[in-house]
């Protein structure tokens, strides 16, 4: 559905070149599900608008749904759905009627239309808003309309811009309970991008995380997961000064790696250290840190995250780009 090789976008800012996209490649088949994921300014909206045919590339190649990007953008356009950032049905129009229309500026029949509308509005759980002016919407439901929109023609491949932004966490939610179905539905290929960690994590099948308009990683979430070395211990003590408690957890634990222990004001001391298979390891590591001395008043032990695999690959972490 997707190959790209080599694919940039450079900008002029004054006298200044901004290379927004620096050589992707990406390749996404048929039925997938793949999440581009990065910090604001990465390259993800960039990418996608050039595979949109929005953007035209500075250099390399794109081919979409099987045509090329560059010499063929109306077979391109003609084969995917697109929701953008921002809404995309006139306010002063009612649900039903913006949807039908849509339909017939893609070229399908009335009778097609209406019934295409039918089966969205009752999809995306839009019947009992189907009367109602666009402005009267949640926003919620504004982006299930903008989704409805973009598959009224059916496309095989749909593109979502950061669906999600500006929506609070139980529409978000919602949002991708309907895409789920909509996939399962009509097996549609669903390429979008987000800077929401749990949106890639547990929608996606496959991530793609981009930095500086580079594709720095690719895989399933729990593949770049085991990236990471090891899970997380966080553990709390009442035991002696920071420092000291560094000294003591590095003593008692050589083979867990580097110790590195957070000390703010007014709060307990916090260890933190990444050992393989935490859950396991964990009744070995607490009598350990009891023969030396150190008593831990509280102990987490959580899996990597997709945060983690950014900042193991870049230094950075990825929510410091969330807006």
């Amino acid at each position: 559905m997707i190959h790209t090789r080599e694919l940039t976008r450079t900008f002029r800012v004054g006298k200044r070149t901004v290379e927004a996209v620096r050589g992707v490649d990406i390749d996404v088949g048929e039925g997938e599900f793949v999440a581009l994921l990065g910090p604001n300014g990465a390259g993800k909206s960039t990418t996608l608008r050039m595979l949109t045919t929005l953007l035209e590339p500075t250099s390399g190649t794109a081919s979409v749904a099987g045509h090329d990007v560059r010499a063929e953008p109306t077979e391109v356009r003609r084969r995917i759905g697109f929701v953008g950032q921002g809404h995309g049905a006139g306010d002063d129009q009612r649900v039903r009627d913006e949807l039908h229309t849509q339909g017939l500026l893609y070229g399908l029949d009335r009778r097609t239309a209406r019934s295409r509308t039918g089966e969205l509005l009752d999809l995306l759980e839009l019947d009992e808003a189907a009367d109602r002016v666009v402005t009267a919407l949640s926003g919620g439901q504004r982006r299930r309309l903008d989704i409805a929109m973009g598959l009224i023609h059916r496309p095989g491949l749909l593109f979502l811009d950061e669906p999600s932004t500006g929506l609070d966490p139980q529409s978000r939610a919602n949002l991708w309970e309907h895409v789920a179905r909509l996939r399962g539905e009509f097996g549609t290929t669903v390429v979008v991008t987000t800077h929401y960690l749990e949106e890639a994590d547990g929608a996606a099948e496959r991530v793609l995380v981009i930095d500086h308009g580079r594709v720095i990683a690719d895989g399933g979430a729990d593949e770049l997961k085991s990236r990471v070395s090891g899970d997380l211990v966080v553990f709390t003590t009442e035991d002696g000064a920071a420092a000291d408690l560094g000294a003591k957890v590095a003593e008692a634990l050589p083979s867990a790696g580097t110790a590195e222990v957070v000390a703010e004001p007014g709060r307990d001391p916090r260890v933190r250290i990444r050992v393989e298979h935490g859950d396991a390891a964990l009744p070995g590591l607490l009598r350990s840190l009891d023969g030396a001395g150190v008593a831990p008043l509280s102990v987490a032990v959580s899996r990597p995250t997709l945060d983690d695999v950014f900042l193991t690959l870049t230094g950075r972490s990825l929510r410091e780009g969330e807006r």
